[in-house]
């Protein structure tokens, strides 16, 4: 799985594209280091050639990562929507809401 591995200091985060077991947790050793992004100032440098061959391999991408390569033009293809929260149906509000004014 191609995935972002963070680097950098506190509230100055940097990343580095990796390929590794979809498992594995991020501080142990990574099978390919493809690249670096650096979100504050938006500069990337990326190895395109092992990107594809990954890619070719059958490796998945996370949402994110899947986003900065559209839009740096390493692949094509549509943009996935990453939400950090999931917003919570209002209909248990009012299903709570309703036993109360049969009283």
């Amino acid at each position: 799985m191609l995935k972002l591995q963070r680097r950098g200091k506190k509230h100055q985060a940097a990343y580095r594209l990796i390929v590794g077991e979809k498992r594995t947790k991020l501080a142990g050793k990574q099978t390919d280091d493809l690249g670096w992004y650096n979100p504050h100032n938006s500069t990337q440098e990326f190895n395109k050639e092992r990107i594809l061959y990954w890619i070719s391999k059958g490796a998945q991408m996370t949402p994110r990562v899947n986003n900065i390569l559209i839009s740096g033009g390493f692949i094509k293809g549509e943009k996935i929507a990453v939400h950090k929260y999931v917003k919570k149906a209002a209909e248990p509000a009012k299903a709570a809401a309703a036993p109360a004014e049969t009283k």
